[in-house]
This record gives C-alpha cells, sequence and structure tokens, in this order.
C-alpha cells in the first residue's frame, strides 16, 4: 500500500499522506513520496491547485521518531527538501488538518496558503521537549503568523492546542466542524482554480518575494542546528526513553 495517495478532480489535485497505522508519520519513503507527487502536480498544467491531506482521521504525526535514531545523512534530509519544495511552489497549496498535526504537521502549514482544520485537531510543535529546535522555517514565519509571544508558547513549551485556537491565532484560516476541514479545503481550491492561473502565479510570487530567501536560509540553518541536538546526548535520551515506554 502506498504512503502516499492522489487523487483528482478536475484541476485539483488531493495529496494525502496514507499511514494510518502510525497516524501517518512521515519516513523518508513518504518525504520522497510527497516530494514526487509536488513536483508531478506543479508540472501538470491541468493542475491548478493542490490539497494535503491525511488517511485515517489525522493529518500527520509528524517525523517518524524512528528516524532520529539512524544515521544523520549529509546535505538536505528528506523532511527539508520536502519544505523547500512546498516554500518554492508556484501554485495554491491548501491544507484540511484533522486529527493530530504533530511536527512538521504544523511547520508545513506556514507555506501552505490557506490550511483548514476542524476545532478538535490538535497541533503540537515539541521540538524542545525532545531535546530538538524548531524547523520547517518556523523561526521566523511562526512569530509573523501569530505574534511573537505565542510563538515563544507553542516552539518553547511544545504544548498542545486546537484547531479552534490555531483559527483565532491566525496559524489556520479557519476552524470547521470537526470532519469538515477536508471538504472546505476541496471547496477553496476549486474556486482558486477558476481565477486566471497567471494571475494566481505571480500575485503569489509578490507575496513570497520579500520572504523567500529568509525562509529558505532559515531552513538550512535550523537544518544545521536539528542535525547537531539529534545527535546529542540530551535528545538522544528523550528517544531511548519514549521507546522504552513504548516497549512495555
Amino acid at each position: 500500500m502506498s504512503n502516499v495517495l492522489t487523487a483528482t478532480d478536475g484541476p485539483v489535485r488531493t495529496i494525502t499522506m496514507n499511514r494510518p497505522e502510525a497516524r501517518n508519520a512521515l519516513d523518508g519513503a513518504a518525504y520522497r513520496a510527497l516530494i514526487a507527487a509536488l513536483a508531478e502536480a506543479g508540472r501538470d498544467p491541468a493542475i491548478r491547485a493542490v490539497v494535503f491531506a491525511g488517511a485515517g482521521g489525522h493529518f500527520t504525526a509528524g517525523n517518524d521518531i524512528k528516524d532520529f535514531q539512524g544515521e544523520i545523512p549529509v546535505g538536505d534530509v528528506p523532511g527539508i527538501a520536502f519544505l523547500k519544495d512546498l516554500a518554492r511552489f508556484p501554485k495554491p497549496m491548501l491544507a484540511a488538518v484533522e486529527g493530530v498535526a504533530v511536527g512538521i504537521g504544523s511547520t508545513m502549514l506556514l507555506h501552505c496558503d490557506f490550511a483548514y482544520a476542524g476545532r478538535g485537531a490538535r497541533f503540537r510543535m515539541p521540538f524542545v521537549p525532545l531535546g530538538l529546535c524548531p524547523e520547517g522555517g518556523s523561526t521566523v514565519l511562526l512569530a509573523r503568523a501569530v505574534g511573537p509571544k505565542r510563538a515563544w508558547d507553542w516552539l518553547l513549551t511544545g504544548r498542545e492546542f486546537t484547531g479552534a485556537e490555531a483559527a483565532e491565532a491566525g496559524f489556520v484560516t479557519a476552524a470547521t466542524e470537526d470532519g469538515g476541514a477536508l471538504r472546505k479545503a476541496q471547496e477553496t481550491a476549486q474556486a482558486l482554480a477558476q481565477l486566471p492561473p497567471e494571475s494566481i502565479r505571480v500575485t503569489k510570487g509578490l507575496l513570497r518575494r520579500a520572504e523567500l530567501p529568509g525562509v529558505l536560509e532559515a531552513l538550512d540553518v535550523e537544518m544545521v542546528e536539528f542535525k547537531k541536538r539529534r545527535a546529542s546526548p540530551e535528545a538522544q535520551a528523550v528517544f531511548a526513553a519514549f521507546f522504552a515506554r513504548r516497549g512495555k
């Protein structure tokens, strides 16, 4: 079974993370499949908008923590390569969040043009509690989206917040009834797809023009520090305790 599914409804391509047994946690293979699916949607002139969703009632539990115990690759890790592709993608991108959206499941929304969440969706960016540091360009983009005090709260404490709080803070476009995020995202995507595509592309490029260089730089700087933190005794002790609890 594929860990990433795609479906096309006219000009809208829906990309669904599909590891429901792991709440759609993303490993290297899943990231590579997401990169390929996004590239294909970008190349196809018939596709005017992309929607990200998750299977089985969850968006994604974030990076598969098992990958944090393996060898650290040289260069961009798959998750960062995916985030850079999101940051550069010229067509409208939307997200439909239900259930959990952890780590990159939250930070990737900062690169989406629209995001809808069920009111009961549960977001977390637990980098500090895991002994890591933020990623996804969140050290630049999150404060711009929700204000510095809330960004400090979410990034330093790693606390959980709901879809309702995310909408109130401006982190997502709007909250829907639980189970309604995908329908709303696809409706918006279809409406965007009826607009002149070149005008959409130019407008999106202008909106991102000033911030894109800083975002790409932040992704690189965060990745360097993230790799250091991942290899640290502090982080490895957290991971070991996590797997010890799961093994009981």
